[in-house]
């Protein structure tokens, strides 16, 4: 008991972690699965097949590289428009800073289907047309608030002393933005960025309401998932879930290597 009490948080950390893991290891295990009808559900033989042709069922592959389009370029907007945001709200005084403040969590805390709603009847009041520029305008609007949470952390733990040292020796405002302030940042910015893109690329119901015709990859799973679930599906969840994990590693690899170096994180 006494073992149980000292290790108590770092064993129910380790069983969280399990609780978290074992689906992604599932999902791998059935990705080798043959199964015998339309759904993979049951084991019943081992398999390469659905990893040897990944792109075996129709509009599987073609989903996912406009979930992947979608996603890197609402990621790009949001990350370029909520780092300016994040800076403009920890640097500047303005009136309104602070409502601006509790806005921004609105988007996070509000039900993804009453923003779907709430975009749906936007888009139909302008008349645009439902496709992939509403589902891009849609993500770039609801990941925008991640990145903006992100960054701002990172700015507000940021030391002031570093940037005035530069100005100090004569280095001019650009060299100061690009050779201090955004180095330091950056963690924050990549941070708001992946976040970013998981959540776009991994949408469903803000995308259900505003995409017409157009269907992305987890609209295709749900869709699959109601006549057969193909094994491919969890090839292309497996092989996200590895470079998710790729990246991760190699994050904190260069984290490491900072750190010995005696740089900022």
């Amino acid at each position: 008991m006494r073992w149980i009490r000292r290790n108590l948080v770092v064993v129910m950390g380790l069983l969280t972690l399990a609780y978290l893991i074992v689906p992604n290891i599932i999902v791998t295990v059935f990705s080798f699965n043959k199964p015998a009808g339309r759904f993979n559900y049951s084991w019943r033989e081992f398999s390469t097949d659905a990893w040897q042709d990944p792109c075996g069922v129709a509009d599987l592959c073609g989903s996912l590289a406009l979930s992947l389009q979608i996603a890197l370029w609402a990621t790009v907007g949001a990350t370029v428009l909520g780092t300016m945001i994040a800076f403009a709200l920890v640097r500047y005084r303005f009136r309104a800073r602070g409502t601006i403040n509790s806005l921004i969590f609105l988007p996070m805390a509000m039900p993804e289907v009453v923003m779907a709603a709430s975009l749906l009847t936007l888009f139909l009041n302008l008349g645009a047309e439902l496709g992939f520029w509403t589902i891009l305008i849609a993500h770039t609007m609801f990941c925008l608030s991640f990145v903006v949470v992100a960054v701002k952390a990172r700015v507000m733990s940021m030391d002031p002393r570093l940037e005035e040292a530069a100005r100090d020796l004569y280095a001019g405002p650009v060299q100061t933005f690009l050779r201090v302030t955004l180095p330091i940042a950056a963690p924050g910015i990549a941070a708001g960025a992946m976040l970013a893109f998981a959540l776009s690329f991994d949408d469903f119901i803000i995308t259900n309401f505003n995409s017409g015709n157009t269907v992305t990859f987890p609209m295709f799973v749900w869709g699959s998932a109601q006549r057969g679930t193909p094994v491919q599906i969890n090839v292309i969840g497996t092989a996200m879930f590895a470079l998710a994990v790729l990246i991760v590693v190699a994050g904190q690899v260069v984290s490491n290597r900072r750190n010995r170096a005696g740089l900022p994180q």
